[in-house]
């Protein structure tokens, strides 16, 4: 079976590293120097999630990702 997930993904100037995150998935977050790297590595860690989550007998139902806003203000 097939899931499709979106990552919320941010640049880290401190780390020069992408971090990426499943809403929705609890512990399902990643990094990497690029963003290849950081697909491969929250896809290895989605993999693993539900891996674990069926082998104790657990759903894996993830809840819908809703979306983001930007937001401007004056500052």
């Amino acid at each position: 079976m097939s899931h499709t997930f979106t990552a919320y993904i941010e640049f880290d100037p401190d780390t020069s590293m992408y971090v990426g995150t499943i809403p929705g998935l609890t512990g399902a977050h990643s990094q990497g120097a690029t963003l290849d790297e950081l697909r491969t590595n929250l896809q290895e860690v989605i993999e693993l999630i539900l891996e674990e989550k069926r082998s104790l007998g657990e759903s894996v139902y993830v809840e819908p990702f809703v979306g983001i806003q930007q937001i401007a203000v004056e500052a």
